[in-house]
């Protein structure tokens, strides 16, 4: 059976209500990046490989890090 959140829009679990923020969506070739206020406007497209780089270098550590 295929994985079903796969290709499904969501906002990430730090986003407001109403805030002004992204929603993504995730496939086997790249993720989909769209204004969640402006859905039908152009949507923006990662490779896998930039996608997963971007998630990396935005990382921050938590209060459990040692630096």
């Amino acid at each position: 059976m295929a994985d079903t959140s796969l290709h499904v829009w969501h906002t990430s679990s730090y986003s407001q209500n109403g805030g002004q923020c992204v929603e993504v969506r995730e496939g086997p070739a790249g993720t989909d990046v769209r204004d969640s206020q402006h859905r039908e406007a152009t949507t923006l497209t990662f490779p896998t490989t930039e996608w997963s780089a971007l998630l990396r270098g935005s990382h921050r550590p938590g209060p459990e890090a040692t630096l």
